[in-house]
């Protein structure tokens, strides 16, 4: 990724701390790493160092197994079952235990994401999935043209740039202001007259843009601004 991308793309952690809800929290599924780390020992087998490297893994897997032989034949004698048959035994039961445990915290975390969603919160979640998409497109389409493909350079890139810096900067407002709204959603129900209705302002703010990609994009930020104070309007109504 170039330099004038990095930063740009709102990441999940990022995007949890502005809401303080856990958004798009995928179920881990502790197979996963071990197929990674299956992968990747594969290709340093296939290196220049792969007669090391099995080594290594070699040495480590029969100190692991006589170790457990060793504990099992000191603290407990009256199983008689081969300790490597207890090995895997006691793997699956571990992994399934902690697989069972990380599926209830993760349908914890989503039944709470479900009771505190918005309307606004939804589109703006849309919004930022969205503007990670262009992210990626410019991305992928840097890397075709590195590749050898001088064609597909995308025409004013440095404007398109600073087009996603402030889009980015309102989605950023826009998530603050509708995780403000959403945690004192109360309060501002019991006290309408103390908040003024800006919407006006912000419909006043026309993007003078021509209909390319980066004024695309500010038109968006501002419709998600909209959004929010449409949001704020319904709830005061409400009242």
């Amino acid at each position: 990724m170039r330099d004038d991308l990095q930063g740009l793309e709102i990441s999940q952690e990022k995007l949890q701390y502005l809401t303080n809800l856990p958004v798009h929290d995928e179920l881990l599924i502790i197979i996963n790493p071990l197929i990674k780390l299956g992968k990747l020992y594969i290709k340093k087998i296939k290196g220049s160092e792969g007669a090391t490297v099995v080594f290594i893994g070699f040495s480590t897997f029969v100190f692991s197994c006589l170790l457990f032989d060793i504990i099992i034949k000191i603290f407990v004698t009256w199983i008689t079952i081969p300790s490597w048959l207890l090995l895997i035994i006691l793997g699956l039961w571990v992994g399934g235990l902690t697989q069972t445990l990380l599926y209830l915290i993760w349908k914890k975390r989503s039944k709470f994401v479900k009771l505190n969603m918005t309307n606004s919160l939804q589109i703006l979640l849309n919004d930022v999935d969205r503007y990670n998409s262009v992210i990626r497109a410019i991305d992928i389409n840097d890397q075709i043209q590195e590749a050898g493909n001088p064609e597909v350079v995308i025409k004013e890139r440095e404007r398109v740039i600073e087009a996603l810096k402030l889009t980015k900067a309102d989605l950023v407002r826009a998530l603050k202001t509708e995780r403000i709204m959403r945690e004192n959603k109360s309060f501002i129900l019991s006290n309408t007259e103390l908040f003024v209705n800006n919407l006006a302002t912000l419909t006043a703010m026309q993007v003078t843009e021509q209909a390319n990609e980066h004024g695309r994009l500010l038109n968006e930020a501002l419709q998600i601004a909209l959004d929010v104070q449409l949001e704020m309007n319904r709830l005061q109504s409400q009242g």
